[in-house]
Parts: C-alpha cells; sequence; structure tokens
C-alpha cells in the first residue's frame, strides 16, 4: 500500500479546520492517519469535538498535554518522529499556527517528509504572538501552502516562496459553518431556553490567547469593560480552563459571578459554540477562527488585540479592532451593536472573502496530483551558476524561462500584487514579473 498521508492536529480550532478535509481523504489512494498531540487534552477541549463534527477519533495520541512553548514543541516533536518513522508517510499535514502545528512542520522537513500548510500566509506582523512565529516558520517548511485568501498568497510570495507551491482554496472554517449551522442553530437555542436569554439579546465573549490571559493589565481591563456593558447587555461566556484560572487567581472571576447578568460557562462543543455564535447581538474576541466564523454568519465583530491576521474581516467591515483599553472596548461594541442590522444587511450582498465552502475538495485534489507527481523536499544542483538572483521583467519575457527559474510574484500596471498560477498565465497577461533564478541566465532574459 502506498504510503499514507499523516494528519497533525492538536487544539480544537484545527479540528473544526481540518474535518472538511478528513471527510475528503477517502479520494486519496494512499490513506490517511490521524495523529493527536494533545495539547488540548480536555473533553470540552478535544474529545467532544470528534464527536460533534463526526469524524473519526485519532488512531495515535502524543499526549504532549501542557507546558512551556518550548516544552510542548520539543515533546511534540520527538514522539512524532517516532510516528513518521514507523509509517513512512508520503506527506504530513497540519493547520493553523499552534505549537503542534510547527512541531509538525520542523519534524517532517528534518526527516525529508512533506510537509503541507493549511491556512498558510496569514500575518498579524506581531512577532510577540507566539502563534505568529509558529506560523512563519511552518510555511518556511512547506513544499504545498494552501493559502485562505488572495492576501494571504500576497504574503507568501514577498517572504520568497514561489508561487507554484502556493494554492488559492479559501478556508475550511467556511465548509464547516456551512455544513453545521442549521444544527448548530438549533442547539443554540435549546442552550438559550436554559439560560433563560432570548435571540439577539445577548453579548458573545470568548478570551484565550496570551497577550491577554497573562498580562494582568489587559485581563482586568477586559474585565472593566465587560462589566460596564454588562449593566446595559447581558452577556454569555464560554470561559476556556485556562483563562478561568487566571481570572481566579486575579480575584476577578467572583467579581463576574456575582453579576446575574453575566453567563458564566465552560466551553462548549462545536456546534453549540456555533449555535451561540449564530444567536448573539455581537462578539468579543481575540480569536482568529471567530472573526472568520463571525464574518461568515454575517455576526458583528469586536477583536479584542491591536492586530488581526485576519484584516479581511475589518476590510469587509464587520470587525473592529479594539485593542483592551476598557473605553475603545464598549464604544466600539455599542457601535457594533447599533450598526448590527445594516452590517448583516451589506454582508448578504458580498462574497465570502473566505471562499464559498468548497476549501476541503480543493485541498484534497491538489495534494491527490501532488503525491501522483511524487511530490518531495527539494534539493538544488546550481554547480553550473551557483549565484541565484532576482529580477524584475516584463511578462514577455517569461515565454523563454524554464524550470531553474521562479515565479516569485506578480505585478499589474498599478504595481499591486497580483495572482496567476504558471509562467503561461504571466506570459499572457501585461504585467511585471519578479523571478528567481541563475545569474547568467537572468542577465540574457532581462536584455530581450
Amino acid at each position: 500500500m502506498p504510503s499514507p498521508v499523516l494528519v497533525v492536529a492538536g487544539t480544537r480550532p484545527e479540528v473544526i479546520k481540518l474535518s472538511p478535509i478528513i471527510k475528503q481523504s477517502g479520494r486519496l489512494k494512499t490513506g490517511m492517519i490521524f495523529v493527536w498531540s494533545g495539547q488540548h487534552y480536555d473533553y470540552e477541549m478535544s474529545e467532544v469535538f470528534f464527536e460533534g463534527l463526526e469524524i473519526p477519533k485519532p488512531e495515535i495520541n502524543l499526549g504532549i498535554k501542557s507546558g512551556s512553548h518550548s516544552t510542548q514543541t520539543a515533546k511534540a516533536m520527538v514522539r512524532l518522529e517516532k510516528v513518521i518513522s514507523r509509517f513512512k508517510p508520503s506527506l504530513v499535514l497540519a493547520e493553523g499556527d499552534t505549537n503542534t502545528v510547527v512541531a509538525a512542520a520542523l519534524t517532517a522537513i528534518k526527516a525529508h517528509v512533506p510537509f503541507a500548510h493549511v491556512e498558510a500566509g496569514l500575518r498579524s506582523y506581531d512577532r510577540t504572538m507566539p502563534e505568529e512565529v509558529n506560523r512563519i516558520v511552518a510555511d518556511s517548511c512547506s513544499e504545498l501552502l494552501f493559502a485562505p485568501t488572495q492576501l494571504a498568497v500576497s504574503n507568501l510570495t514577498h517572504e520568497g516562496t514561489p508561487l507554484r507551491k502556493i494554492h488559492l482554496t479559501g478556508n475550511t472554517v467556511v465548509d464547516t459553518v456551512i455544513e453545521h449551522k442549521n444544527r448548530a442553530g438549533e442547539k443554540g437555542a435549546e442552550l438559550l431556553k436554559r439560560f433563560n436569554v432570548s435571540s439577539k439579546d445577548y453579548l458573545l465573549i470568548t478570551l484565550h490567547r496570551q497577550e491577554n490571559t497573562d498580562n494582568p493589565s489587559n485581563l482586568k481591563n477586559i474585565v472593566k469593560a465587560l462589566l460596564s456593558l454588562n449593566k446595559k447587555f447581558k452577556i454569555i461566556f464560554p470561559a476556556h480552563p485556562r483563562t478561568e484560572a487566571k481570572l481566579e487567581k486575579m480575584g476577578l472571576l467572583k467579581t463576574l459571578k456575582k453579576n446575574t447578568r453575566m453567563v458564566l460557562i465552560p466551553p462548549q462543543g462545536y456546534l453549540e459554540f456555533l449555535g451561540l455564535l449564530s444567536h448573539c447581538l455581537a462578539v468579543l474576541t481575540d480569536s482568529g477562527g471567530v472573526q472568520e466564523e463571525a464574518l461568515t454568519l454575517g455576526i458583528p465583530t469586536v477583536t479584542l488585540r491591536c492586530n488581526t491576521e485576519r484584516p479581511e474581516t475589518v476590510l469587509y467591515g464587520i470587525n473592529v479592532l479594539a485593542g483592551t483599553e476598557p473605553e475603545a472596548i464598549i464604544k466600539l461594541t455599542e457601535t457594533q451593536v447599533e450598526k448590527s442590522d445594516e452590517i448583516r444587511k451589506r454582508l448578504k450582498t458580498k462574497r465570502n472573502p473566505f471562499g464559498a465552502g468548497d476549501a476541503g475538495k480543493k485541498i484534497i485534489s491538489r495534494i491527490k496530483d501532488a503525491l501522483e507527481n511524487g511530490i518531495k523536499v527539494e534539493s538544488s544542483d546550481t554547480r553550473n551558476d551557483p549565484y541565484i538572483v532576482y529580477g524584475l521583467g516584463e511578462s514577455r519575457q517569461l515565454k523563454t524561462i524554464d524550470d531553474r527559474f521562479e515565479i516569485m510574484g506578480i505585478y499589474n500596471q498599478s504595481g499591486l500584487s497580483t495572482i496567476v498560477s504558471t509562467h503561461n498565465d504571466a506570459a499572457a497577461a501585461k504585467c511585471r514579473v519578479l523571478v528567481r533564478g541563475p545569474l547568467i541566465e537572468m542577465a540574457k532574459i532581462l536584455k530581450k
């Protein structure tokens, strides 16, 4: 039997976004082995999601559990190396920006196994975020990069990734939301009855990122804003275990629980959470995935950060960046609620920047093609001309180049980056092209 594809995940957002790919995996002749790192290990943070999304449980659990970033990454690499040695996969695939993902990318490339990154090319330009570092490292190790948006493609090409390795697929979160939104709406309605809360009569909050939970000032400011908003709005708060522990340590959990209009609940299954999201007035979050889900459902969003790797949500008018100052959070939340109907109507006429709900199919098709064409970790032979340079030329000049050259970026007549997939596509368009190749041959081409 051909070598399998190894799918590696370790947190619930990864399960959500990998589920459309796992469900399509039957189209691969190689088969697929699902490996769970154990970065999320509570029932509410892992197993309930396999059940809710109706996907098989992982065959292998690396059991890394909690720890510092370095500890988690190191444990995952050591344990995953043994799995790779045992199964000798044709490809390792992971999604997102967690310690599990960067561990999978590094372990795969060091074992000379091609790595495929789902949700490649997202950038917040904030290297204090561990997720940003993980994204950059994972992308740099990848042979296949599945970019969710045109901006993500542009980010990758400008970081030196050859265009042929990048595939614009949309985001699999759209697939998942579309598949489950009706059932999720029913689940959400059931929960609201239990909490004695009406649809479109509450705010939803999620809070888990390190820069907020581990920063006492940020956490206090966010709680201060919530207490103020709670005077006007009911709030439902599914508390991440780590966030709850931090709130309790700082004496803030009791303060929140005193408020009868604050509904503090444990983490929910995916359908339950998606249901609560679909029924809320607006969502306050520091999660990237929730920003995407909210846009897909048309839910006004207030992001409790100063930056986002999903700027499309802001461009489309559904999301605002509030940071963590109480006054900004309060003002922007009230504004989003006031504009709620306008936002929802506007989005009905716009195309979702994260795709049409077929990302899983596209990704499996690209993987299938890559495996059939014998994908491998690439090496180079530059004995004849080892001095590799970059050159900016006209599209007509590309007709004479061969596989020694890589297209690194395409620019339209206005100077903005654009997307084409092959040399021939670029040659047919009137554009400028950034190419990488041997110095001597590059000089000949650019003279023509």
